[in-house]
């Protein structure tokens, strides 16, 4: 496989010199399939981690899960998330179970410590043992149980690739991509379900569709939209405990769906009319070549560019400046410098 293209993304400067810089690509496409911005090369092939979860339980909300099993938005955008373990993200997760008809024994995504620092402090500190619940997979985990119980499918295995389910889950997947199921790259993420790499250009024209949905079927359009919807209503299920994803959907309300994933992947989708009047649905996807571990690159790249979209108007970066171009400082708190776009945003239409 040939060494993607990455260019500069972000970079530090301390005085007058620049120190660091973050190389990575992103592209912003429109639900016609044009491409209005991009950095770096968009056909550059990469897994998208967790940010595909949102197409991911589709097909399940596509076949009336939602209706049968009468799920509430809250749940369905739980099944959207990577969550922080937090008490409410358990109690959604456990009500999804119950009215579906499995138990937490059932989900094969491991265990770890709650992403929310104070959760996993308090737990520690009473002894409380780390259950497949608290796992920021769970809510995806259920998903696809949910999805099996629906079909009349085995829970054994459903993780495998070839299972009926995930078969369904990857070709649906191709499909919102605009790309052949058979040239989808198929890897194992960190919860051991599959996950999947398509090209950059092709995953932002998968979720410029999803918030845009015009020449989606009837029935696909219907279940993108509730997906859409239960995202915006709840974004502290897609995330919580303070979070980029929940920070920048709570601040931006009704504008705008984001989707983190592992290793510097980012998905932001705007619907159709946000823009202007009339203005078709576009979405940005990001990859930061380093694996973005702070969390540094992708979400000032993401507020940088809403901002020159005007998605996010002044008072809305102000509350996400945390996030965006902003002075560094030292242990003393003196200004030595600052985090910023390395290039220049420019439409390409």
């Amino acid at each position: 496989m040939s060494t993607p293209h990455y260019a500069p993304l972000v970079e530090l400067t301390r005085g007058p010199l620049v120190e660091s810089i973050h190389y990575g690509a992103a592209v912003l496409v429109d639900s016609n399939g044009r491409t209005i911005f991009e950095v770096g090369d968009p056909q550059t092939i990469v897994y998208l981690r967790s940010s595909s979860k949102p197409i991911q339980v589709l097909p399940f909300v596509e076949a009336g899960g939602i209706e049968k099993y009468k799920l509430s938005p809250k749940e369905v955008a739980l099944m959207c998330s990577s969550h922080a373990g937090m008490d409410e993200h358990v109690k959604t997760v456990e009500g999804i179970q119950a009215k579906v008809g499995f138990s937490e024994k059932d989900l094969m995504c491991g265990v770890h410590p709650p992403m929310h620092r104070d959760t996993m402090i308090r737990m520690e500190a009473n002894h409380e043992r780390y259950t497949p619940n608290r796992h920021m997979c769970s809510g995806k985990h259920s998903g696809f149980l949910a999805y099996a119980t629906l079909r009349n499918e085995s829970y054994k295995d459903y993780l495998n690739p070839e299972h009926a389910i995930q078969k369904s889950i990857r070709d649906t997947f191709a499909e919102m991509c605009d790309y052949p199921a058979e040239k989808v790259a198929i890897g194992i993420d960190g919860c051991s379900a599959p996950v999947f790499g398509v090209p950059l250009y092709n995953a932002a024209y998968a979720f410029a569709r999803f918030c845009d949905p015009i020449n989606l079927s009837l029935q696909r359009a219907a279940a993108c939209h509730k997906i859409m919807q239960a995202m915006m209503e709840y974004p502290e299920m897609v995330a919580g405990g303070g979070r980029f994803d929940t920070r920048l959907m709570e601040t931006a309300r009704g504008k705008l769906i984001a989707k983190c994933g592992a290793e510097g992947y980012q998905v932001v989708a705007i619907p159709a009319g946000v823009i202007s009047a009339g203005s078709p649905g576009m979405a940005l996807t990001i990859k930061v070549s380093d694996g973005d571990a702070v969390d540094r690159v992708a979400p000032l790249i993401s507020v940088y560019i809403l901002a020159q979209l005007g998605i996010l108007n002044d008072k809305e970066a102000e509350l996400l400046a945390d996030y965006n171009r902003r002075p560094l400082f030292n242990w003393r708190k003196l200004p030595i410098g600052e985090i910023r776009p390395a290039f220049e945003f420019k439409r390409l239409d």
